[in-house]
Order: C-alpha cells, then structure tokens, then sequence
C-alpha cells in the first residue's frame, strides 16, 4: 500500500486524513502540521503518524498539500529541494482555492504528477462533493486515490477550467445552505414551534430533498411544482422566496465565490 502524507491538518485536511485513514494502516499515514501538537492530536484518533513536512516530502507517495493558497508558496519552498532529491515517483495532492496545477509545479519546482481536488466539509462525515482534476497521473495511481479517500464522499472529475466554478457551488455551498436551513427553523419558530424541532425538521427536510433529486434525475423546478397544490400553502411560500429574489441572490453567492476563487489564484 502506498504512504499518504498529509502537510495541514485543519478542518478539512484533518477530515480528508481521518477519510483516508479508514483503509490505511498506521504506517501508511504521515501526519504533519505547523502546530506539531494537533497532528499529534489527530495521530492519535485516527491513527498514523505524526511527522514533519520533511519527513512527508521524502517518503510519501502522495503528498496531501493542505494549506491555504497565501501560505503554499513558502511551503512548498521549503520541501521542494526535498522533493528535487528524490528518484521515485509521487504524486502531489493540492486542494488550495484558485490554485492550478501549472501554478503549483512552479511552486514545487518540477513538473511532478499533480491531482487538484477542491473537498467541502460535509467530508467530514463522509457525505462530501469533491470535485477533482488531475495532470501527469496514470489511470492506475488516479484509482488507487480514489480508492483510499472513498468514505470522504462523492467525488466528480472536472475539466481544471471548471474547478473554481464547481467549488463556487459545491465547496462555498454548504455556507449557503446553513443560513437557509437557519432560516427555515427560525420561521418554524415564530410559528410556535420549539427551537430543537424547528432545527431538526429544517435540515431534514434538506437532506430528503437533496436526495430526491440526486435519486430521481428530476429538475429541481419539476419537484417544486410537485409539491405546490393551486391556492395552497406551498406555492403562497414560493411566492415570498420570489419577491425576495432568493433564486438571483443566491446565484449572485455563487457568481462572487467564483469570483474571487480566481482572484486568489492571482495572487
């Protein structure tokens, strides 16, 4: 089995690690952090083992880049000698926003296989999109990957154009989605409902939703019409959602996440 190193173990690395850890063993997982002691911490509730960057840089054979776009340079600064020593093959693993594969081969300083993935939180409980690109990858080490971070979620490939717009819906989503399902429950609130219901009903109702249209292929115009009887209550609520542009308010949620995706690439 391969080593998979992970440099960054925040909220998402440290989900995508406890992902992967479900189908490595101890010695097959390196953990490292700016913070030793929270990839210690994680080391020991998920197993592995924690290291330094340069530990993961000369041993790993997919090397997980998990930090933010404005600290990847001088990361990758200093593991890339490291990694210019090395006669094996590796993969480098980089989920940073706005950050293409060309861009991060500059930074690491070689024309190294890359896989570009951009994950969301709901991986932390197994239930995230992850979109993913990939450059200079066989079939074979593309599959074995998949393979391992598996219980993260759904994974889709994209074309790399397409990556900072599917993170602008899939990875910025789930911020989008918290002040609705808030929302819903502070509504079920002022209508006498208790608050814990109100909450569990609204995120439900989410989750049953979302599911029927992944299951059913539906357009998601077609199951609102579906539930909206003439003259009755539903559609008088759509009709509120309507006359306070909730459907162009939240494309321009997208359309600004994609936005500045790619301003931080620029950078």
């Amino acid at each position: 089995m391969s080593i998979y190193g992970f440099i960054g173990c925040g909220n998402m690395g440290g989900a995508l690690a406890n992902a992967a850890s479900k189908k490595l063993g101890g010695g097959e997982l390196l953990l490292a952090n700016k913070t030793h002691a929270k990839a210690e911490k994680l080391a020991a509730n998920i197993g592995g083992e924690a290291v330094t960057n340069a530990v993961i840089a000369k041993q790993a054979d997919y090397i997980w880049l998990g930090v933010k776009p404005q600290m990847m340079a001088d990361m990758l600064a200093d593991i890339a000698p490291i990694l210019a020593e090395r006669t094996d093959r590796f993969v480098l693993v980089s989920m940073a926003a706005g950050l293409t594969i060309a861009r991060i081969r500059e930074m690491a300083g070689g024309v190294y296989p890359v896989i570009r993935i951009m994950p969301n939180t709901p991986a932390a409980i197994g239930q995230g999109m992850i979109l993913y690109t990939s450059d200079g990858v066989t079939e074979e080490e593309l599959a074995a990957y998949l393979d391992v971070m598996s219980a993260a979620g759904r994974f889709d490939q994209l074309p790399e154009h397409l990556i900072d717009a599917g993170s602008a819906v899939s990875g910025c989503g789930p911020a989008f989605v918290y002040p609705f399902i808030e929302a819903l429950a502070d509504g079920g609130v002022l209508c006498g409902l208790p608050r814990a219901k109100a909450q569990e009903y609204a995120a439900q109702t989410l989750i049953g939703a979302a599911m029927l249209v992944l299951e059913s292929g539906q357009h998601p115009g077609a199951l609102k019409d579906a539930v909206c009887s003439p003259g009755g209550s539903t559609i008088a609520g759509v009709r509120k959602l309507e006359e306070g542009g909730f459907r162009a308010t939240a494309m321009n949620a997208v359309i600004a996440a994609c936005e500045k995706t790619k301003d931080l690439g620029k950078n």
